[in-house]
């Protein structure tokens, strides 16, 4: 039996598609979207359990924000999950400052980068028709 030694670990390997993106649309775009501008106003917490249950997780878990004091721990989490899964720039501690300073309007922009990332490219409902 022998034993080889690892010398060098091999570098991470970077693709052109790991590009990180920008969000879709600005912090204080709500006038963007209107229809989630008005839902994010009028009744924020349905607004979140929408954002939530669309985003593949509990519907409920943005209840828990009522009880994590200062910072709403779970828009904080699904913020940046979102930016992970998502590839858009951005970090724990910008998720942290929107999030606590400009809730609804963190919970709208996740609402319209939602809207964006689930709608079908035009291109790809064409030609399944022609298959």
């Amino acid at each position: 039996m022998s034993s080889a030694v690892v010398n060098i670990q091999p570098g991470m390997f970077q693709s052109p598609t790991d590009q990180k993106t920008t969000w879709s649309s600005g912090i204080c775009d709500c006038c963007e979207d209107i229809q989630i501008c008005c839902f994010g106003f009028w009744c924020p917490c349905c607004l979140l359990c929408q954002i939530s249950s669309d985003f593949g997780e509990c519907f409920c878990l943005c209840l828990l924000d009522m009880f994590s004091g200062c910072i709403p721990s779970t828009s904080m989490a699904l913020r940046s999950t979102m930016r992970e899964r998502f590839r858009i720039q951005g970090s724990i501690c910008s998720d942290c400052a929107v999030v606590t300073f400009c809730t609804q309007c963190s919970w709208c922009q996740m609402a319209r980068e939602m809207k964006v990332r689930r709608r079908p490219h035009g291109w790809i409902e064409m030609n399944a028709d022609k298959i």
